[in-house]
């Protein structure tokens, strides 16, 4: 076989090989698009659920699960118009993801609610807070807002089962809600059913001596 004969083959094998990647690099941004909320930017919930639970698995200690509810977004919504409603959507979403960094989720979970999963104190989370609190610029003004936040620690819960740290964080948000601060869930707001008469502690909590 001659060497102008070798280029053709390599050339024809070729051919099929780039347009299979081609395809394959469409598909997966198709894919990835159908995960993220278009308005946002945030994980639509499934999404949002199948990466917070790798989060908290791999860093029980030292994360937080944080619900996030926008209060009197209809009122707002009234107010000033969906189109400034829907920027202070895409502005929540946009200090959601700085407060939670590289490695944290940012999900939106239906309407003004949304979820951050993240390598963050607990005690961090009343700079969160304040961040959410200040007042989002449109072409209607600058229009303040507020947020009630419900906080989940899966190493204070001993748990790392995200639809029981939701709830726990759901409980909290509302403990919480139009107070100005964040909630912190406490092991009792979601308590198991006690067990011959005795309630289940964390693992290594049980003081010697005590019952567990």
């Amino acid at each position: 076989m001659t060497s102008g004969q070798r280029a053709l083959l390599l050339t024809t094998l070729m051919v099929p090989l780039a347009g299979w990647t081609l395809h394959a690099a469409a598909l997966h941004r198709r894919l990835a698009a159908a995960q993220r909320d278009p308005l946002t930017g945030a994980h639509r919930r499934n999404a949002f659920q199948r990466h917070a639970q790798r989060l908290v698995t791999r860093h029980q200690r030292g994360s937080v699960l944080c619900l996030v509810d926008l209060d009197h977004f209809k009122a707002l919504n009234d107010r000033y118009g969906h189109v400034a409603g829907d920027i202070v959507l895409a502005a929540t979403s946009e200090r959601l993801s700085r407060w939670a960094g590289a490695h944290g989720v940012v999900g939106r979970l239906g309407g003004d609610e949304f979820a951050v999963a993240a390598r963050r104190h607990p005690d961090t989370v009343q700079e969160l807070v304040r961040t959410l609190r200040e007042p989002v610029l449109t072409d209607a003004g600058a229009i303040a807002v507020a947020a009630s936040v419900g906080v989940a620690a899966p190493e204070h819960l001993c748990t790392q089962a995200l639809p029981t740290l939701l709830r726990y964080a759901d409980v909290a948000m509302y403990r919480a809600k139009h107070s100005g601060s964040a909630g912190v869930a406490r092991p009792e707001d979601v308590a198991p059913a006690p067990l011959n008469g005795r309630r289940a502690g964390c693992p290594g909590s049980r003081v010697k001596g005590s019952a567990a």
